[in-house]
């Protein structure tokens, strides 16, 4: 009687609801593996194609609780090591991924794991390292603390649609003909694709001649970051942009101009222009001695990138990361209720899929002006304003940001929930509820509920100064989403 055959090898991957782990656990179940996914926030998975694969276990997990990771590293005999805490911890983010690597470490060394990967950051170990870079080699050295092999993949900017470094490209030179730059604009870097990244990724766990090796991995290019953004402008088809160098301009004024600009948070520039000081080129040859690869060029990348982008294909984004807010206590304390109904003649699907188009380029269906002034007031006090955008056109996933929204309730067809993430004397959020109308087939009531609780005598005049406008705001964006579902059941 023949033997059952031995069962793909079980894979770990922290940080999979990230930009490049969510990436990965595809390309990994395409190579036969089995993945474990070590999740903050299971939720934010439900919407992937590749969720209900049987061979993809999710498992919640914060990093906080050693024991707690050895049952979940047991069985695996790899583990992706994918978790940066830039986004989530703010200033103290140094401290927090020397906390979890710690913890991550303590817990493989008890568990069954053979070795762990790393992707981390190049950096001339010689030179001055900003606090980004160095905290990125401290983790790769905690990691490997406690003898487990620890492969460590390090790159540059990657460049990908929806990925930090590539956003701030991107608006950079679409928003500024003529820039006034720091001197980082003339440091040299090695950019590299994240295509080719996932690619060194998933070889590194197939060739065992990497274990317990630093790999640094680039494209063929050495750029400054001036040429670089000319070769962005070119391929978005916009005039040559005039950049001036200014040596004073130190990296607290540039992370602050990258914030107002792009995308990106200042908690989240911050760290990166720091790191824009420092030369990050590949020195060692080994990736291409152990896995020959032809990466794609900066400007294939950037061309490849813009193009996903434009087609509203991208699958994972860098807003995504960090902790989804809870539901707040709404006990205690005056909360302040806006809730408007409107019967639609559609089905909650089709109102459904209307309500999820908030957002990005689509807008927010009436007020549009006044969407603009509040995202503009928002970013100069520092909060994101409008500039996220959303990552998909029209679908959207539990976790992701619609402008300074994000999503923290999602039911298909029948519910969508947004928490306020700009700068607020208080909470905010913003709920739309689908249900059928008794005894009128095709028809569904939408009820729209804004929920703020005031913090202080600031709270109280903010409330009393937007209320005049939901009538405009809410009422018209009622008005243009019964438009919207009634047109998409007619055509």
């Amino acid at each position: 009687m023949s033997s059952p055959p031995n069962p793909a090898p079980l894979i770990l991957v922290t940080g999979a609801t990230g930009y490049v782990g969510g990436r990965l656990v595809p390309m990994l179940l395409d190579r036969g593996f089995r993945v474990r996914c070590l999740v903050r926030e299971p939720r934010k998975l439900d919407q992937r194609s590749w969720r209900k694969d049987e061979r993809v276990e999710v498992v919640q997990s914060d990093l906080s609780d050693p024991d707690r990771l050895t049952d979940v590293l047991n069985g695996c005999s790899a583990a992706y090591y994918l978790v940066h805490s830039m986004v989530a911890s703010g200033p103290n983010y140094a401290q927090r991924d020397a906390l979890l690597a710690k913890n991550f470490a303590t817990a493989a060394a008890a568990s069954s794991v053979e070795r762990i990967l790393y992707l981390g950051a190049l950096g001339d170990e010689n030179s001055d390292l900003s606090r980004h870079l160095k905290s990125r080699k401290e983790t790769a050295e905690i990691l490997s603390s406690t003898g487990i092999p620890v492969t460590t993949l390090q790159a540059a900017i990657i460049i990908g649609s929806g990925s930090a470094s590539f956003e701030i490209l991107r608006y950079l030179v679409e928003r500024l003909p003529i820039m006034v730059t720091p001197r980082w604009v003339q440091t040299e870097c090695q950019p590299i694709a994240i295509i080719d990244v996932l690619y060194w990724l998933v070889e590194s766990l197939a060739n065992e001649q990497t274990t317990g090796k630093t790999i640094q991995i680039g494209g063929p290019d050495v750029l400054s970051y001036e040429q670089l953004m000319k070769l962005a402008a070119e391929e978005l088809g916009l005039w040559k942009r005039i950049i001036i160098g200014i040596p004073l301009l130190t990296p607290r004024l540039s992370s602050a101009w990258i914030s107002l600009v792009t995308p990106v948070t200042y908690r989240l520039a911050r760290p990166l222009a720091d790191g824009l000081r420092n030369r990050v080129v590949v020195t060692n040859p080994i990736a291409q001695l152990l896995m020959p690869h032809k990466p794609l060029t900066a400007q294939i990348a950037i061309r490849r990138a813009i193009a996903i982008t434009r087609q509203g294909q991208v699958p994972t984004r860098w807003s995504v990361a960090g902790p989804v807010p809870g539901d707040p206590d709404w006990a205690g304390g005056k909360v302040f209720i806006d809730q408007r109904s409107i019967d639609i003649d559609a089905m909650p699907e089709e109102v459904f899929a209307a309500v999820c188009k908030v957002g990005g380029g689509h807008g927010w269906y009436a007020g549009d002006i006044l969407w603009q002034i509040r995202g503009w007031m928002d970013q100069m006090i520092g909060g994101p304003g409008l500039r996220r955008g959303r990552r998909d056109p029209e679908a959207v996933e539990f976790g992701e940001t619609l402008d300074f929204w994000r999503v923290v309730g999602l039911e298909r067809g029948k519910q969508l929930l947004l928490h306020a993430e700009m700068k607020l004397p208080g909470i905010a959020q913003l709920g739309f509820e689908m249900n059928p109308v008794a005894d009128a087939a095709s028809k569904t009531r939408l009820t729209m509920t804004a929920r703020f609780r005031p913090r202080g005598l600031a709270g109280l005049l903010y409330w009393y100064a937007v209320v005049p406008l939901h009538f405009f705001v809410f009422g018209g964006m009622l008005k243009g989403i019964k438009r919207s579902a009634e047109e998409k059941k007619s055509s």
